[in-house]
């Protein structure tokens, strides 16, 4: 009974070990950085960059608003109500 005891706590005392230990590696993997290793964008750059989004926004506000219905299933109920039967007593 004691040794099933010790195998069964030391299986879950490994199985924390293993995950804890994989996220540990997993914040250090290398060739992942969060910083940026490119040279700030030159003055041509920037420009060419301006005139792209200038045209991005030019082209989005030419298109019509979109109207959006706020029943979805609008189309599937019928429109009109019945009045409800009154009981014979």
């Amino acid at each position: 009974m004691r040794r099933r005891e010790f195998i069964l706590s030391l299986g879950s005392a490994s199985t924390i070990w293993i995950v804890l230990g994989g996220a540990a590696v997993a914040q250090f993997l290398p060739g992942m950085t969060l910083k940026t290793d490119k040279p700030a964008p030159t003055a041509e750059e920037k420009e060419k960059q301006k005139n792209i989004d200038d045209a991005y926004r030019s082209a989005i506000q030419k298109l019509p608003d979109q109207k959006k219905t706020t029943d979805p299933w609008g189309g599937v109920r019928t429109t009109t109500t019945n009045p409800p039967k009154k009981r014979q007593q």
